[in-house]
């Protein structure tokens, strides 16, 4: 599986290096070539300096070619542009976008587009916790 990550921060490069360990083919985008670091040297896959959102960025990380795309940044609106290009205009067959506002992760959701929402999910295993008194 071809999978473009798009987001070095941590949860970025902690996908990046899962996929990878686990054989498959990784490109990771960041504007900021200093984020690669947190990939470790045992990193196998290919980075890519740019946003997601760019077509010559996306062309060079093999978007044409991907069956995965993840947009991983910090910023909800970003993470959806990124992610409607790769699922419209370059028809990825699976693509994930990070949404930190559980408002915003529904209307994309009613959209089409996969989310997931480190909010909401974090606060219902807070929630369950506390009430399991774990």
């Amino acid at each position: 599986m071809k999978v473009i990550i798009f987001g070095c921060g941590r949860l970025g490069a902690f996908l990046a290096q899962a996929l990878s360990q686990k054989g498959e083919e990784v490109a990771v985008i960041d504007r900021d070539p200093r984020a690669f670091r947190l990939l470790g040297s045992h990193f196998q896959g290919k980075t890519v300096v740019g946003t997601g959102v760019d077509e010559d960025v996306l062309r060079e990380a093999g978007i044409e070619q991907s069956d995965a795309f993840a947009a991983v940044t910090n910023g909800d609106k970003i993470n959806i542009m990124s992610s409607l290009i790769a699922q419209e205009i370059y028809r990825v067959p699976n693509v994930i976008a990070r949404i930190a506002d559980p408002k915003m992760e529904e209307i994309y959701r009613e959209l089409g587009l996969k989310t997931l929402c480190p909010t909401r999910l974090s606060s219902e295993m807070i929630l369950h916790l506390l009430n399991n008194g774990q």
